[in-house]
């Protein structure tokens, strides 16, 4: 009588493995997730303080006081040097880490400059004020959270994800978090 030798697992204590790295996976997900989702919220927070610091620069040389309305403005520098804001906020309604992004001239704001008359040459007339906002572009999985800011350096949360009225406000679910 031949007596085997067999080396190697079973399929039961394949199956137990197999369950223990679904129940580690089932544990770690969520987790990563919701690291993933803070991390798009840091990056809009942080889209909208860029925003806030390019408009004041933008006023305060190039267009006699007045502000951009639109991204497009803020990414052209003066004589064709470096814009005022980084190139990944280029146009209105970007996406940028799972959230649109928008700057506007704030309602009722008149026009301090034209266009032609700013040091970068802006598609767009320099306003007495503005309003930037940004949104989750899926509402619980790339954010929980929308942002806006406005002329007074403020940046607002809403935490619903809902789009943040112009002028920003505290009130409701609006809540100051600078």
């Amino acid at each position: 009588m031949k007596v085997r030798d067999n080396k190697g697992f079973t399929l039961i204590e394949l199956l137990i493995v197999v369950a223990i790295i679904g129940i580690i996976a089932a544990i770690a997900v969520p987790g990563l997730l919701r690291a993933r989702m803070s991390g798009n919220e840091a990056s809009a927070i942080g889209s909208m303080r860029s925003i806030n610091s390019a408009e004041a620069t933008y006023a305060a040389s190039c267009a006699n006081g007045g502000y951009a309305q639109d991204l497009a403005d803020l990414v052209i520098g003066p004589g064709g040097g470096a814009g005022f804001i980084s190139p990944d906020l280029a146009a209105n309604n970007i996406v940028k880490s799972g959230y649109t992004v928008e700057l506007l001239a704030a309602a009722g704001s008149a026009v301090v400059t034209v266009a032609a008359n700013t040091c970068n040459g802006a598609a767009s007339d320099a306003m007495g004020a503005y309003y930037a906002h940004t949104e989750p572009v899926t509402p619980g999985t790339t954010g929980e959270r929308s942002f806006a800011t406005d002329t007074r350096g403020s940046v607002f949360q809403d935490t619903t994800g809902a789009q943040i009225a112009d002028p920003p406000a505290v009130g409701g679910n609006v809540t100051v978090i600078q």
